[in-house]
């Protein structure tokens, strides 16, 4: 049975998670403050975000947490089985969410992919924009980026711009895609210059471009498809 609690209420308002979580946002929280707010009380002797700070060590850290068991959870002082209890489906509630996130995964295998999955978002743009899909070994894309707004005419980017942001993303190949703001996506020459440059850098870094997309206004053309790469 778990002792007198020292709830939230009674920590000092600029430490109180729930607070700085409204304030702020999650993302400011750290792991502590946020499994204080799973916790919701501490116990006699400390606050909810003490109990986090010391469940975090005693269980070394956020990674070994998950694979703690209920019985584990409860051995730890200040753990009954309801605050266990909160542990486990907030840690399950992660996992199932990251397993949507992968089947959610959105896999390119044609330019048609490319296109239905930029159109919406770029054949109302006024001006150019050049935006890049990062891809996994399987195609799946793990990113998307927005390198460079150019002017109603042109789309300026350099292929350094380009692969520093591939490398980042740790991408196997990359898909560019432009809009052209008139509607229509016939390939000027700059683009098609453009394209066979970025498709050199590539070769060199060892990061494939797989295509080059423009979006017009329900239209596109792949560079690739018309063999301008």
């Amino acid at each position: 049975m778990e002792s007198h609690n020292v709830t939230l209420r009674d920590v000092p308002k600029e430490e109180r998670p729930r607070e700085r979580m409204l304030q702020h946002g999650a993302q400011a929280l750290s792991n502590a403050e946020l499994l204080a707010i799973l916790l919701r009380t501490g116990t006699f002797s400390e606050s909810a975000v003490g109990l986090a700070h010391r469940v975090l060590m005693e269980s070394g850290g956020l990674r070994n947490l998950t694979d703690l068991s209920t019985d584990q959870l409860m051995a730890i002082k200040g753990i009954g089985t309801a605050k266990a209890l909160q542990i486990k489906a907030g840690i399950e509630l992660g996992r199932r969410l990251a397993r949507t996130a992968m089947e959610q995964t959105v896999k390119i295998r044609s330019p048609k992919d490319a296109a239905d999955y930029m159109m919406e978002s770029m054949r109302y743009l006024q001006k150019e924009h050049f935006v890049c899909l990062f891809l996994n070994t399987k195609n799946q894309v793990l990113a998307e980026e927005t390198l460079s707004m150019g002017s109603l005419n042109a789309s300026i980017v350099h292929p350094r711009e380009v692969f520093r942001a591939a490398i980042k993303k740790s991408s196997a190949s990359i898909i560019c895609l432009h809009n052209h703001p008139s509607g229509d996506p016939s390939p000027s020459p700059e683009d098609i210059h453009l394209t066979r440059r970025l498709v050199q850098a590539g070769e060199l870094i060892g990061i494939e471009v797989l295509d080059h997309v423009i979006i017009g206004d329900r239209r596109y053309v792949s560079l690739k498809e018309q063999g301008l790469m």
